[in-house]
């Protein structure tokens, strides 16, 4: 009695000593009533080659999203003060758009794409089927991504003017005159056709569909950018300004989605 030991306690000579999977005395992590150990090392999933411990933290969808949202502004930053100052990027950008500029009818046909009068109807169309959409699943402020896509595309021409007044870049050889940067046709198509293509996507129940409408308008927007620097009507630095404005636009629309929309 009161027989203190600093060593580990020691089993009762009457305890049977198990040495079946699950026991103690196994060497196996559990115990014998096969409820998980009071450590949480046991409740951990295994790494992707099975040893047990804590996987380090990976950015979840919100972390990816704004990454997505860091980088095209931080390019955009980039050429745009390329564009102000004359920089060295300009040379490089002259050079591309001699090698590539020669108008045809299809580099004409892609380019109207860009059109207020074609990409607009588009996205009305997409926006007032989504609602519809929305309203008919009984969804909680139905009309707010196509409210939120209208204001997205009357963002457009707020951000774009402005920007063309700034930078002041004159055209091509094609294109006399000045405020090409960035391209308002580009930035058009991408808003347009990328918020249509946001705002349907949910009610598309095949993946494939998805997948589809998806490449679809990257294509379309592809389209739209080489026809005019093919046509002469923009510098490749023109469009590629606003594909990273556009991007930063489109993502902060698609985080709106994300936390107002059911699906």
């Amino acid at each position: 009695m009161g027989d203190i030991r600093t060593g580990p306690p020691q089993l009762r000579p009457g305890r049977a000593l198990a040495h079946t999977t699950g026991a103690s005395g196994s060497g196996s992590p559990h115990r014998s009533d096969s409820r998980p150990p009071q450590t949480p090392r046991g409740g951990r999933p295994s790494d992707p080659i099975g040893r047990l411990g804590t996987t380090p933290p990976v950015p979840g969808r919100p972390a990816f999203l704004i990454l997505l949202l860091g980088i095209p502004a931080l390019l955009f930053a980039l050429i745009t003060w390329q564009v102000v100052e004359d920089g060295p990027l300009l040379r490089v950008d002259e050079r591309v758009s001699r090698a590539l500029i020669h108008p045809d009818r299809v580099s004409a046909a892609l380019s109207d794409l860009g059109n207020i009068e074609v990409a607009v109807p588009v996205l009305v169309v997409a926006l007032l089927w989504s609602a519809r959409q929305a309203r008919r699943s009984g969804t909680d402020r139905w009309w707010l991504p196509s409210a939120a896509a209208a204001v997205l595309m009357a963002l457009v021409p707020v951000l774009v003017v402005p920007l063309k007044e700034l930078t002041d870049r004159p055209g091509t050889a094609v294109s006399p005159g000045t405020g090409y940067y960035p391209s308002g046709h580009t930035a058009t198509a991408a808003v347009a056709y990328g918020a249509a293509t946001l705002l349907v996507l949910p009610w598309l129940r095949s993946a494939r569909t998805r997948r589809a409408l998806v490449l679809g308008y990257g294509l379309v927007v592809l389209g739209v950018s080489f026809g005019l620097v093919r046509r002469g009507w923009h510098w490749p630095l023109d469009v590629v300004g606003s594909w990273c404005l556009c991007t930063v636009l489109l993502v902060g629309f698609r985080l709106l989605l994300a936390r107002h929309s059911p699906r």
